[in-house]
């Protein structure tokens, strides 16, 4: 007769989006790098890009910004508020340009996502209708009352993701 759990091996369970510790890097074929255009942020590029490299997977270097007020749109005349929000749009796009240059001179696939609203929702929901398997964002360190005011897009990113979420971390 066997004594209680005799024989019995506990396999942990992964945290909900975590892959099983046997998946590899050649089981990531989509990553999305989160960028603000801050230091924190050319460092968590190029450890996405150095992934994407070993991986041998496609690259999305994304930028949310924030659309022009509403509000404010309806003071203006008719048409101004799409030009408003395109020029934003235009701005980011020549921002991510050297960017998406930097990946591809190390040969790793890449395209550019422009995105709308605030940045952890609209990351979120890329990584989700893009199918990515890995989200790489860089944190700015920001601690006490900093951090309480303004938050940290990679925390909201970590808590809600439904895959795995690489943060890395700025310089001090």
């Amino acid at each position: 007769m066997r004594s209680q759990g005799e024989g019995i091996t506990a396999v942990p369970r992964p945290a909900r989006g975590w892959p099983q510790r046997t998946q590899s890097l050649a089981r990531i074929r989509r990553i999305l790098c989160a960028t603000d255009f801050s230091p924190a942020s050319e460092r968590a590029l190029q450890t996405a890009i150095e992934l994407a490299k070993s991986s041998g997977a496609e690259l999305l270097i994304a930028h949310a910004y924030h659309p022009p007020n509403l509000s404010q749109a309806e003071a203006v005349a008719s048409g101004v508020y799409e030009e408003w929000d395109q020029n934003l749009r235009d701005a980011v796009a020549q921002r991510l340009g050297p960017l998406l240059e930097s990946a591809r001179r190390q040969l790793v696939p890449s395209r550019p996502l422009i995105l709308s609203g605030a940045p952890s929702e609209a990351i979120l929901e890329a990584a989700e209708a893009q199918g990515v398997d890995l989200i790489v964002v860089g944190t700015h360190q920001r601690t006490g009352i900093a951090r309480v005011f303004l938050g940290s897009v990679a925390a909201r990113i970590i808590s809600a993701a439904h895959c795995p979420v690489l943060t890395v971390r700025g310089e001090p």
